[in-house]
C-alpha cells in the first residue's frame, strides 16, 4: 500500500513567560500560519530550556523542547516537516535548532527550513516600512530600538537595519542592541547635536519580554529608559514586540512559502500544494 504523506509545520520560538505578550506575539504568529496553511498539522517548540522549564514551574505548562516536538511528530505519522523559526537573526539560537533538527533527517522524508525575520534586503525593507509607518515622530524626537544583539557574525544586521532606516527617510531611527554592537552608548553619541530632546524606546525583539520590560524600561540604574534620562533625555517606553505587527506575523508566513518553492523537488508534492493554497488565505 503506498503511504500517504502528512505535512507538518514546526514553529520554534525561544520563548517567554510574560503570558500577555506571548499571547501577541507567539501565539499570534502560529495563528497566523495555522490559517494560512489548514491542510498542515502545526506544533511548537521552544529553544530556551531556562523560559520553558520557569514556564512550567509558574503555571504547570509543558512546552516542547524541539527534539521533544520531533519525537510527538513521529509519534502522530508525520512524514513531511518544514521547520519556520522566529527568531529575528540567522544566528546562534537558529543554528542549534537546525543541529537538532537534523539529528531527525533519516526519521521523516524531508526537512526543510524558513528563514528566520531578518533573511534578504526585502524582509530589511518590509520591516522599515513597517515600524516607520508605526512611529510617527516630531523634529526634536528619536526612536531607539534595542534588538537583543549576538556574538554570531550575523550581529551585523542590526547595524544594516539602522542604515536602511536612514535610507529610506526614517532619519530620526536607531537600532542598538544589549548584548552587542552598536550598544546604547553609540546611539548617544549619534544623537548628540542632532536637537533631539525626547527619546522613544521599543524592544527589536519578537516578544517584549523580559529584555524590554527590565533592561529597557526598568527601575535598574543601567536600564535603557534610565539611561536615556540621565543623559537629559525625556523618555517614552513602548512594550511591544514585533510579533504584534500583522505585518511581521505575515512575513513569517511568507518565508514558509519562500522555503517550499526554493525546495523545489526536495520536498513532498503535499507541500507544494500547501504553497498554492495559501495565496487565497493571506
Amino acid at each position: 500500500m503506498k503511504q500517504t504523506n502528512k505535512t507538518g509545520i514546526l514553529v520554534v520560538s525561544f520563548g517567554t513567560c510574560r503570558q500577555e505578550t506571548r499571547a501577541n506575539t507567539i501565539d499570534a504568529i502560529e495563528v497566523w500560519i495555522t490559517k494560512a496553511y489548514p491542510k498542515a498539522s502545526v506544533y511548537r517548540a521552544w529553544t530556551s530550556h531556562i523560559v520553558r522549564r520557569k514556564l512550567s514551574q509558574i503555571t504547570g505548562e509543558q512546552i516542547p523542547s524541539v527534539p521533544e516536538a520531533m519525537d510527538a511528530m513521529l509519534r502522530d505519522g508525520i512524514t513531511d516537516l518544514l521547520i519556520q523559526p522566529t527568531h529575528v537573526i540567522n544566528g546562534i539560537e537558529n543554528d542549534r535548532m537546525k543541529e537538532d533538527a537534523l539529528k531527525y533527517k533519516e526519521h521523516f522524508q524531508s526537512i526543510c527550513f524558513g528563514a528566520p525575520l531578518i533573511s534578504s534586503t526585502d524582509d530589511m525593507r518590509q520591516i522599515v516600512r513597517t515600524l516607520g509607518n508605526a512611529f510617527c515622530l516630531t523634529d526634536n524626537e528619536a526612536l531607539v530600538l534595542m534588538g537583543h544583539g549576538s556574538e554570531h557574525p550575523s550581529n551585523t544586521v542590526y547595524a544594516a537595519m539602522d542604515y536602511m532606516f536612514k535610507e529610506m527617510g526614517h532619519t530620526q531611527i536607531y537600532i542598538g542592541t544589549v548584548e552587542a554592537y552598536p550598544s546604547l552608548p553609540v546611539i548617544l553619541k549619534q544623537l548628540e547635536g542632532r536637537g533631539i530632546t525626547h527619546i522613544h524606546l521599543a524592544p527589536f525583539m519578537i516578544v517584549a519580554g523580559d529584555h524590554a520590560v527590565n533592561d529597557m524600561a526598568g527601575d535598574g540604574r543601567n536600564s535603557w529608559a534610565n539611561t536615556c534620562k540621565r543623559a537629559g533625555y525625556e523618555v517614552t517606553c513602548h512594550l511591544k514586540g514585533l510579533g504584534e505587527y500583522p505585518q511581521i506575523q505575515k512575513l513569517f508566513s511568507q518565508h514558509i512559502e519562500q522555503s517550499i518553492t526554493d525546495a523545489g523537488g526536495n520536498i513532498a508534492p503535499a507541500f507544494s500544494a500547501l504553497c498554492r493554497d495559501v495565496g487565497s488565505t493571506l
